[in-house]
């Protein structure tokens, strides 16, 4: 198997299997990362990383506690595991380094929050798009628009991106904002989006409500995480979350931009730092909306459990 060495780390079986069925080896992972240090890197430093990992025989996982073995000068930040309990310690991307040793673990999913560790303030806002089912992915650049128009009528402005698998993301980013406005806001703004197409966009969190549109997901906020751009998926020939100007979005189809395919697609610079607009302040009545907003999350819970009562009801009738 074949080994190397990049900035003093050793990577190991560069020419093997990447992991079941992603068609791609080791090495090409390990080459798109190293390729795309100076573009990711700044968007993962500072912030409790989140990556999710193959091997061959065994399904991806997530991991956010450090791996054991990790070398010292790995940076990691203790966080509160709300999932697990328990405080674990989550890696600090900053460098290339960092990435490598990454790389060498076969973590191929690179997902972070809207906030520095040790901060308070979310840098940025997202919308992700989930086209549903089997529906072809115009129906998710119809959506972007919607989201672009009620954006504008905000007063604001944000740039979009693949996200890797089969449908998009809408980043603004922010300053100024405390978490749980930037979180309201985002509601709000899911919401003025659907109100713009309601034949084609919901912000149902409950997939048998949504009846074939566009979800307009707005939870990924404030310590949720979302993957980075240049990040790869865990798909077939690892595609790549890739930057999209706004005029170009029509004619983008998922899985353009694979770690084979980046050199040509991504060119030299970082056009993904190039099209994001500059931190904005979230206008008030964009925040004070959302606040009239239940959390999705909360809202399908509730529901899902009246629901269930209502079929137990029925049945024992």
């Amino acid at each position: 198997m074949a080994d190397d060495e990049r900035d003093g780390v050793r990577l190991t079986s560069l020419d093997s299997p990447l992991g079941d069925g992603l068609e791609v080896t080791k090495g090409d992972l390990v080459d798109h990362l190293d390729a795309n240090a100076f573009r990711l890197v700044p968007q993962l430093a500072g912030r409790p990383l989140s990556v999710k990992r193959v091997r061959p025989g065994q399904e991806p996982f997530v991991q956010r506690n450090v791996a054991k073995g990790a070398p010292r000068w790995v940076r990691t930040v203790p966080v509160w595991s709300v999932g697990a309990h328990r405080e674990v310690h989550q890696v600090l991307c900053d460098d290339r380094r960092t990435l490598l040793w990454l790389a060498n673990q076969r973590a191929v999913e690179f997902h972070v929050p809207f906030i520095r560790a040790g901060e308070e303030e979310p840098t940025g806002i997202v919308l992700d798009l989930d086209p549903p089912e089997g529906a072809d992915f115009a129906v998710a650049v119809r959506a972007a628009e919607l989201v672009r128009r009620a954006l504008a009528n905000s007063g604001l402005a944000g740039a979009v991106k693949t996200s890797g698998s089969k449908g998009l993301h809408v980043v603004v980013p922010v300053r100024g904002s405390r978490p749980e406005d930037a979180a309201a806001a985002t509601r709000a703004l899911a919401a003025r989006s659907a109100r713009l197409g309601p034949d084609l966009a919901t912000t149902a969190y409950i997939v048998e409500d949504r009846h074939g549109r566009v979800f307009l997901d707005s939870t990924r906020s404030y310590a949720s995480t979302v993957v980075a751009a240049y990040s790869p998926r865990i798909r077939p020939g690892l595609p790549v979350s890739a930057p999209v100007a706004w005029d170009d979005l029509p004619s983008v189809r998922p899985g353009d931009v694979t770690v084979r395919t980046a050199p040509e697609r991504l060119g030299d610079g970082d056009p993904w730092t190039a099209l994001l607009p500059d931190p904005q302040e979230l206008p008030a009545d964009l925040v004070a909306e959302g606040h009239t907003i239940p959390v999705a999350r909360v809202q399908a819970m509730h529901e899902g459990r009246r629901r269930a009562r209502a079929r137990r009801a029925e049945a024992g009738d």
